[in-house]
């Protein structure tokens, strides 16, 4: 299992919860399940969002995988600029 945590602005989408945890494998696996148990955060999830893994963030890796154990920050896209 992960342990999930969301930033503030997500929160409001997952009835408030702040943290969980999930059996996922991959990035894409954990938005999958977020999506299903929080209709109302899968366009948010779409549109597009980061992905902090044990302190490394991952943009745009929907296959990267998250170990067991890990702790798994679902955080707004990081823009370049």
């Amino acid at each position: 299992m992960a342990k999930i945590v969301l930033t503030r602005a997500l929160r409001r989408f997952a009835d408030g919860q702040a943290e969980f945890e999930l059996e996922v494998r991959t990035i894409q696996a954990l938005f999958r399940e977020l999506g299903t148990r929080f209709p109302a955060m899968r366009r948010h999830l779409e549109e597009g969002v980061a992905v902090a893994i044990d302190g490394q963030i991952y943009q745009d890796a929907l296959f990267e995988e998250i170990p067991e154990g890990s702790e798994v920050h679902v955080i707004p896209q990081i823009a370049g600029g």
